[in-house]
């Protein structure tokens, strides 16, 4: 079977977490057009799947996690190519960006540009020790493309982000994780789903409903001012009030046990 047949993106179910796997180990895990579109149909199967509680994103191998483009495919792109392709980084991508469902980044290698864009769109990241990550595209004589110069600033504040763009210089593992780029570093040696999976086990066996309306205050609230935003909590807090999931909180915390979550 020829590269064009097979699928760039595999998916693994690991109980109730769903993890997208960029399988393209041989092209450094790059995003072609077919990579994107891949990500985008494989994430709209696991936020629509019930079982699934959160979603992990992943590379293939253990030295890339993606390289963003895939320049092989560019070369043969117009100008107007490039546009449509920037329009699937936002489209496709954006499956996961509005996840209700938690999504976690594990970078098993290194992310530069569109790679590093694909993680922020996740709302955790984990990392490997080994890992780096960039937005070199300045030094390309272009500029993040993919949300860089968006989603970067609200992570990081906007002068640690200008200064990763204009000077295009990389972070290591620990630099990402001191500059609040990466939630957590795995330890040395550990595979970096493994690791996640753990780590977000109050994630898998959670609330649904109290995550996504989490998850919706703070996305909806972000750009707006503190009595909006408040306002806005308070909606989806009233969505959790109506849950299942609390009466059955409440009625854990009385018989002094776990509570057992059902999203209902």
């Amino acid at each position: 079977m020829s590269e064009e047949d097979e699928s760039p993106v595999r998916v693994e179910r690991r109980g109730a977490v769903g993890v997208l796997v960029v399988d393209r180990e041989a092209r450094r895990n790059a995003l072609s057009r077919k990579t994107l579109r891949e990500l985008g149909r494989l994430g709209r199967e696991l936020v629509a799947d019930p079982a699934i509680r959160a979603i992990v994103v992943t590379g293939a191998g253990d030295k890339v996690f993606c390289a963003g483009a895939d320049l092989k495919e560019r070369q043969g792109f117009t100008n107007e190519d490039v546009r449509v392709q920037v329009g699937l980084y936002r489209t496709e991508l954006g499956v996961l960006d509005k996840s209700p469902k938690p999504v976690i980044a594990a970078l098993n290698g290194s992310a530069f540009g569109g790679g590093l864009e694909l993680a922020l769109v996740c709302d955790l990241r984990v990392a490997v020790p080994h890992a780096q990550i960039g937005l070199p595209e300045t030094t390309l004589g272009i500029i993040p493309g993919a949300g860089g110069t968006q989603r970067l600033p609200r992570i990081v504040g906007e002068a640690r982000a200008k200064e990763m763009i204009l000077l295009g210089r990389p972070l290591s593992a620990q630099e990402a994780l001191t500059w609040g780029v990466v939630n957590r570093v795995s330890p040395q040696g550990a595979n970096v789903v493994d690791d996640v999976i753990a780590w977000i086990e109050p994630i898998a066996n959670g609330a649904p409903i109290a995550q996504a309306a989490a998850l919706a205050a703070i996305d909806d609230s972000f750009d707006v001012g503190l009595h909006h935003g408040l306002e806005l909590e308070r909606v989806h807090y009233d969505e959790t009030l109506r849950s299942e999931d609390r009466t059955e909180a409440l009625k854990a915390f009385a018989e002094k046990r776990k509570p057992a979550f059902r999203g209902k």
